[in-house]
């Protein structure tokens, strides 16, 4: 192999293990996306009986745990996911299941 060719080879194969490795480190984005409390319409409180919550596509939640709060805006194709996975860590000292239902603006 000449260098003429090399060095786009290697640049080529640089880039596609950064692509691939950040799109590893950024899965949350399948979830959905963080929210600003101000900016969620529905406010879910997780007490230790919390197991489940169901919230709708699209919807922006503010969730409260234990004198804490984070808001979540659940606009990725995924179905159902435990909260712990995107909450901030320690907040929650239980796992949470949310399932998550389609967003009636998209229903046919």
């Amino acid at each position: 192999m000449t260098s003429k060719f090399l060095f786009p080879a290697l640049l080529a194969l640089t880039l596609s293990v950064s692509a691939a490795s950040s799109m590893a480190a950024d899965n949350h984005s399948l979830l959905g996306e963080t929210a600003t409390t101000a900016a969620t319409s529905r406010v879910i409180t997780i007490t230790p009986d919390t197991k489940y919550v169901n919230v709708q596509g699209g919807q922006s939640i503010q969730f409260n745990a234990g004198g804490s709060t984070f808001g979540w805006t659940f606009n990725g194709p995924a179905k159902s996911f435990e909260l712990n996975r995107v909450a901030p860590a320690g907040l929650l000292d239980h796992p949470v299941r949310i399932y998550v239902s389609p967003n009636p603006l998209y229903n046919g």
